[in-house]
């Protein structure tokens, strides 16, 4: 059962991805390609939250196949990678589609998140998160670890 409180108003999931659907690990391989995990039950989160009529954006640092993988598999069209400034690609997605505060949710977990965290009213990060993360004003922490359920357990808190 999860804790998570998050109202009916909500009709967007725009989350970061390493740290929050990922466990923030990089394998690097021999070839030194890079390489991460997905658990399933957050992959089957997306697969929730689009069944029950949710848009989901992810805006992340770093570039990778897995968030391309996803969008392809469940039709996400805001897909922003290689993001140093997320707040600006925040307010662009809220803009784009009509979304007030009530709107929306964000989840993130490191520094590079804390503008869209303040910004954003209903917010979420996950245990490991940065200190910094976890002080915002509001913010909500997932039971389960980034990359081990936290995104699926928003998803179960949108659709129960």
């Amino acid at each position: 059962m999860t804790k998570l409180k998050l109202p009916k108003t909500i009709k967007m999931v725009i989350t970061d991805f390493d740290g929050v659907v990922t466990d923030n690990c990089v394998y690097v391989n021999e070839d030194f390609t890079m390489s991460r995990k997905l658990n399933f039950k957050d992959v089957m989160g997306f697969a929730i939250l689009k069944r029950n009529g949710y848009e989901i954006a992810i805006i992340s640092g770093e570039k990778n196949s897995a968030i391309e993988t996803l969008a392809k598999k469940f039709q996400i069209e805001e897909i922003h990678q290689q993001i140093r400034i997320k707040i600006d690609v925040l307010k662009s997605i809220l803009e784009k589609y009509n979304l007030t505060q009530e709107d929306y949710v964000y989840i993130g977990d490191d520094i590079n998140d804390l503008e869209c965290l303040n910004f954003a009213k209903y917010k979420i990060t996950v245990p490991h998160a940065v200190e910094k993360v976890k002080k915002v004003k509001g913010i909500q922490i997932t039971e389960n670890q980034a990359g081990d359920g936290a995104f699926r357990e928003v998803a179960d808190c949108l659709t129960d």
